[in-house]
């Protein structure tokens, strides 16, 4: 992935079978656990351009809503130009183990979204 472009779509459920089951029987995603997440899936798109995400119980370990993360070379030089922008900050840098780190922000019109820088490689 590179700045600026959506790394992980997240999506919220309350059944997370019967999620797998929509998602995987509509589209022919892969839908797997991923250890150390808990209820927690995750999924990888098919065609062309494959991407992926994350499946979730909704207001447990996801957010009520479904949330793109999209990818920034940096978190803290993005915020500096989300806060210029209009947006906002709606919660704390989070470290996804291994991964990278992850904040929730707002857009200028109120559209909540997720910033996330990838741990160096």
């Amino acid at each position: 992935m590179a700045h600026g472009e959506y790394t992980h779509i997240e999506i919220p459920a309350d059944d997370l079978d019967r999620a797998r089951r929509f998602y995987s029987g509509v589209f022919g995603w892969d839908i797997g656990t991923m250890g150390g997440f808990g209820d927690y899936l995750v999924y990888r798109t098919t065609g062309e351009h494959p991407g992926g995400g994350g499946i979730g119980r909704r207001n447990v370990n996801v957010a009520a809503t479904i949330v793109n993360y999209v990818e920034v070379d940096s978190i803290e030089a993005a915020l500096d130009r989300v806060r210029e922008l209009g947006g906002s900050v709606t919660g704390a840098r989070t470290e996804v183990p291994g991964m990278g780190w992850w904040i929730a922000v707002t857009d200028s019109e109120g559209n909540p979204f997720a910033l996330f820088e990838p741990a160096p490689r």
